[in-house]
């Protein structure tokens, strides 16, 4: 019974380091190739800012599904459709951003798992079996399995109810949202504050407490990254397409405007 292969969360059940970067700029199916041989895990195609639609989204998850890399989608604020949509879709896991109390997430995993782990409704033949017929059942076990569930982290409320959400059947990982975070601290864009720091500290111990996988966003910084790598952070947003192409065009042209 053949299926597409989470890369990301095969690493992640080998607590292994799974390091993804975001889609917001390049919107065809080349992004996947280049990322690939970046060595990238998994693809961060962010639905909650920026314009891309989620028929491209699926297109893109679709067309990585043999890839080696996971197509994972970020849904807006409480768009529970649109996650099972994208997962109908193609992708291998969804981000939820903003999830503040267990209740929250008891939803998200009501929603998102097929029973008896949850409610999820059935649509038929997927992609991630290419299309293949297979007991119902059988099917649903291993699409539960394959799939990454990931809420995100992103107030101090968040951050004091971390344990409870880690605690939570059916969440794979918590993701702190270093950015959203900082602002909600006001200490906008500090993402390396003492504050931040003891932020993760404590999602961590909450994920190692519950088995689930600590994850960070936000924190860019090659010293930021190592940061929270060296804290126990396992699913790793490690940048996005926008900024690396500008950073690395802006560095060759001011090395070839030198030679004049």
């Amino acid at each position: 019974m053949a299926h597409a292969i989470n890369a990301a969360k095969a690493r992640l059940k080998k607590n292994e380091l799974a390091i993804g970067i975001g889609v917001r700029l390049v919107r065809n199916v080349d992004i996947i190739k280049v990322m690939k041989s970046a060595g990238f895990d998994w693809l961060f195609l962010d639905l909650e800012h920026g314009s891309l639609s989620i028929e491209t989204a699926c297109e893109i998850a679709v067309a990585a599904q043999d890839s080696g890399i996971a197509p994972i989608v970020r849904v807006p604020y409480g768009e529970l459709t649109m996650a099972t949509r994208v997962l109908d879709g193609g992708a291998l896991g969804v981000v939820i951003p903003h999830v503040d109390t267990p209740e929250e997430a008891k939803e998200i995993a009501d929603k998102l798992r097929y029973p008896p782990r949850g409610h999820r409704s059935v649509g038929g033949g997927q992609a991630q079996f290419d299309y293949e017929p297979m007991p119902l059942g059988k099917a649903t076990e291993l699409m539960d399995d394959n799939t990454l569930v990931t809420v995100m982290i992103e107030t101090p409320k968040a951050v004091a109810n971390a344990e409870a959400i880690a605690a939570v059947p059916g969440i794979d990982s918590l993701l702190i949202g270093s950015s959203d975070l900082s602002m909600e601290m006001g200490i906008p864009g500090e993402n390396g504050h003492p504050r931040i720091q003891e932020a993760c500290d404590k999602v961590v111990a909450a994920c190692k407490k519950h088995g689930k996988w600590a994850g960070m966003g936000g924190a860019y910084g090659e010293d930021l990254l190592k940061l929270y790598t060296g804290k126990g952070i396992r699913l790793l947003l490690a940048g996005n397409d926008l900024p690396m192409l500008t950073g690395a065009a802006r560095a060759h042209q001011a090395k070839v405007r030198a030679f004049q």
